[in-house]
């Protein structure tokens, strides 16, 4: 019982994040299109469209997290969040931009922990 409460609470954190995250994606964000010159991509409406596009996976992964969470799923948000959390300094943001976003991607790490991390192939593709 207690495990299923704390597995819980983690999926709700983590699909608020994700869908919070996923609709300002999907606003396109000035500031996150800024972001994809650093990386190359100087033109506003590819990273307009790829904006989107991430987006639009945020909050379908935040909507499977919700539904049964997958560990594949869960260790991409892992990555993922941790990505976007350290992308804060590397465009010039205090680190504590890094810092306060540990949870982006502890959260995911977490339930992935709690749902117990695969030990074949096919266990990454298993429903929490």
């Amino acid at each position: 019982m207690k495990t299923k409460f704390i597995e819980w609470i983690l999926r709700v954190s983590i699909a608020g994040e994700f869908i919070g995250h996923g609709a300002f994606a999907l606003q396109g964000k000035k500031d996150w299109i800024g972001w994809f010159a650093q990386f190359g991509v100087s033109d506003a409406g590819t990273a307009t469209r790829l904006l989107f596009f991430i987006g639009a996976m945020d909050i379908a992964l935040a909507i499977l997290v919700l539904i049964k969470p997958v560990r594949l799923a869960l260790l991409w948000m892992t990555f993922w969040g941790f990505w976007t959390a350290l992308l804060r300094p590397i465009v010039g943001m205090p680190i504590w931009d890094f810092v306060e976003r540990w949870a982006n991607w502890g959260a995911p790490l977490a339930l992935l922990l709690v749902l117990g991390w695969p030990k074949t192939l096919k266990g990454w593709f298993k429903l929490g």
